[in-house]
């Protein structure tokens, strides 16, 4: 989909690593510098490990005073920055460069407020996703955006790249769930932007940073929206004989009016794959599988689900399932959840994250089995139908050059695809290092330039994440 070509590094930062590296000591402890081989190894690549780059070193941080120290040291010696949750990235985005350093937020994973009576918790950025809802759930509360990488990914990643997850079709995404962050610019000053209020003053701040992919500066804490759970909640399952009529009975669900909690979609491949990893009693005869979920009143629920059945007949559903207790749900979900991880177990995989509008969901799920057909690769689609977020996994061996260089061409087609039907190159995952190069597709060169221009009001000598997100044809310094 396009080559790890990076931007001419910087020889004179190369050149004084040592004398760097001691400044940065001088700033944090030692042991919150990595510097030697081995510790910089784990920082060289994150999940799209088809591309790897050693980084000058890796600082970890625990305080926001700490983080503006380092960037203001940084900005006077002109490194590069890369932002880094878990590295559980998709998209090369928390992928360094030589003469960059990779700055961590992992051991930023404080909470530092709950507040029930305004629903809101304020937390360091370095918490897991899971780790809010974990800590509110004895209450009754939930932090609604659910990545399936939930149990590792943290906040600071899901606000780079405005992640979602399942649940986003009835709560939306992260920006949809954010009211305040503070960040550090890269010359060190610490920002605050919204806080407890429902609507914060001004310009939307928040939704101009929330998705910015670690390029306007370092999120180090962030008030976030709890949602008081939902008396009770309940998937079903329901298999069809084609992709297409999955796709259509997705459509059909939502242009209905009802917004189910989830609506999570599977083909043949994944299910099998799936269902032998998760034994969650998925139907192995069917084609396609939905996951629908809904949530409410157990008369609210029976409703529901019984409507969802009536919209679902004329699409002729091979059966449908509904959950009957608590441990089969969670066997529901968890191999939804674990998809990504079953299918690595069999193949190495490029997942695709194009957004498409529900009505081409039928005839895009076609195409996307013609295009993967045409470079004689396989493919396992599984994604948030409710949304239209899709998850193409296209299967390859990465060890076979030829190999990777096919799914490369078969990917950037698949996201041609989804911008020719009037969606767009990511949904969740972000642009990164691997659509950078397609962004052409997408938008128009004054649109780049524009957004560039926007970047270089953030960081103006282009030090965090530079090359990142724009084709390195259009780079600004």
């Amino acid at each position: 989909m396009t080559s790890l070509a990076i931007l001419e590094p910087n020889a004179e930062v190369l050149n004084h690593r040592d004398r760097l590296i001691r400044g940065l000591r001088d700033l944090l402890s030692t042991d919150r510098v990595v510097a030697d081989e081995d510790g910089r190894r784990a920082f060289e690549t994150d999940a799209l490990t088809a591309y790897k780059q050693m980084p000058l070193a890796a600082v970890l941080p625990t305080t926001t005073e700490e983080v503006s120290r380092v960037l203001r040291y940084c900005k006077a010696n002109d490194i590069k920055v890369i932002a880094r949750g878990a590295g559980t990235s998709l998209c090369g985005g928390a992928l360094p460069s030589e003469d960059s350093i990779v700055l961590g937020v992992s051991k930023m994973n404080r909470v530092l407020d709950i507040d029930y009576m305004n629903r809101t918790a304020t937390v360091q950025t370095g918490i897991t996703n899971i780790g809010i809802s974990n800590i509110v759930s004895p209450n009754g509360f939930f932090y609604a955006p659910d990545p399936s990488s939930q149990l590792a990914c943290t906040l600071a990643g899901n606000l780079g790249m405005n992640s979602g997850g399942a649940h986003c079709l009835k709560y939306g995404v992260t920006t949809n769930n954010v009211l305040g962050l503070k960040i550090v610019l890269m010359d060190g000053e610490i920002v605050e932007i919204g806080g407890k209020e429902l609507d914060a003053a001004g310009y939307d701040l928040l939704g101009l940073i929330i998705g910015s992919e670690g390029q306007f500066g370092i999120v180090t804490e962030a008030t976030v929206r709890i949602l008081r759970a939902a008396e009770g909640a309940r998937p079903m399952l329901m298999g069809f004989n084609s992709s297409e009529a999955a796709g259509a009975c997705v459509a059909a669900i939502i242009g209905s009016g009802i917004i189910p909690v989830a609506i999570e979609f599977m083909d043949k491949p994944a299910i099998h794959v799936c269902e032998e990893f998760a034994k969650a009693g998925y139907p192995l005869d069917v084609e396609a599988l939905l996951i629908v979920e809904v949530e409410g009143s157990e008369e609210e629920i029976e409703s529901l689900l019984g409507r969802i059945s009536d919209i679902a007949k004329p699409f002729k559903p091979k059966g449908i399932r509904v959950s009957q207790s608590e441990a089969e749900s969670k066997a529901i979900w968890l191999g939804r959840k674990s998809a990504f991880g079953a299918i690595g177990r069999i193949s190495d995989y490029y997942c695709m994250d194009g957004t498409i509008p529900l009505g081409k969901l039928p005839e895009v799920l076609v195409e996307i089995g013609e295009i993967c057909a045409r470079y004689k690769l396989n493919v396992a689609n599984i994604f948030h139908a409710g949304d239209g977020n899709l998850h193409p996994l296209i299967l390859y061996n990465a060890n076979d050059p030829a190999e990777v260089e096919r799914a490369e061409k078969c990917g950037a087609e698949v996201l041609e695809l989804c911008v020719k039907v009037g969606g767009c190159l990511t949904g969740e995952h972000g642009v990164g290092v691997e659509k950078r190069e397609l962004m052409l597709t997408q938008f128009s060169k004054t649109d780049l330039e524009q957004q560039m221009r926007i970047k270089t009001v953030f960081d103006p000598d282009w030090l965090l994440n530079r090359e990142k997100v724009f084709p390195l044809e259009l780079h600004a310094p």
